[in-house]
């Protein structure tokens, strides 16, 4: 799948797809609370994305994903499958969602404390949302994705975590994932030059720990290799003519 530019008419139709995942994660908020199931997460996104946003979850059924959001606890770095998990006093989880408004995509994800983290959670994703802002700073036409990817690798590492070198962000619209690839590691300078109309989400995962994970038998959920707290945070954005533009931002972003 090649990099699609997008016209004036199919940015509009990423700002409403945008808004609406923003939506999601913003209604979502309230009911991450100790004893909810991660299940129980996922009906009320699905059916809010469905009955009243009259839009598409796009993980559901999305090469056999079986649920229409991710939810990604702890040492989960992203792909989580919700279940019967409780979240418990303490957890850090990550809730991404991805819908599908008119056939185009907004892709989101946040972090969410179960009542108060502990101090190491507190820390990643505080980091990882900072090392988010730092690679979208630094996107803008004649930019490139070394560029991004540096930004992002510096800040976590200065910070004693790790940036997840297996799985990245990545062009999207009418496609889910489409080119490019966004790596979270790199060197400036190197890379594709980006410029208008391009759209791409950037979504660092961060661990506390090594860097390395592995994939459990169900074929989707990633873990840290040595067990360690992982956290991520999500945009999509375009490219503007004088800089960026994030599509995915919350209420409380856009006041």
């Amino acid at each position: 799948m090649g990099i699609t530019l997008k016209t004036p008419a199919e940015q509009d139709a990423m700002r409403l797809a945008g808004r609406l995942t923003a939506d999601v994660l913003d209604m979502i908020g309230p009911y991450v609370q100790p004893g909810v199931t991660t299940d129980e997460l996922d009906r009320i996104c699905h059916d809010y994305i469905v009955n009243v946003q009259q839009a598409i979850p796009a993980p559901l059924n999305y090469r056999g994903f079986p649920k229409s959001i991710c939810t990604s606890v702890n040492h989960v770095v992203c792909h989580g499958i919700p279940g019967d998990r409780r979240l418990r006093q303490g957890d850090i989880v990550n809730v991404d969602v991805t819908v599908i408004k008119d056939g185009f995509h907004g892709d989101s994800s946040r972090m969410f404390h179960v009542g108060k983290p502990g101090i190491q959670g507190e820390r990643v994703c505080k980091v990882s949302l900072e090392a988010l802002w730092r690679g979208i700073g630094v996107a803008r036409p004649g930019s490139r994705l070394g560029d991004i990817g540096h930004a992002i690798q510096t800040h976590v590492e200065a910070a004693g975590f790790s940036v997840v070198r297996e799985y990245c962000g990545h062009g999207i619209g009418r496609v889910f994932h489409e080119d490019p690839q966004v790596l979270h590691y790199g060197r400036p300078g190197e890379g594709l030059e980006l410029v208008p109309g391009m759209t791409f989400t950037i979504e660092p995962m961060v661990n506390a720990g090594k860097r390395q994970v592995r994939l459990l038998a169900d074929g989707w959920t990633v873990v840290t290799s040595d067990h360690s707290l992982s956290a991520q945070w999500e945009h999509t954005i375009l490219i503007t003519p004088s800089g960026n533009e994030v599509l995915t931002l919350g209420a409380a972003e856009r006041a």
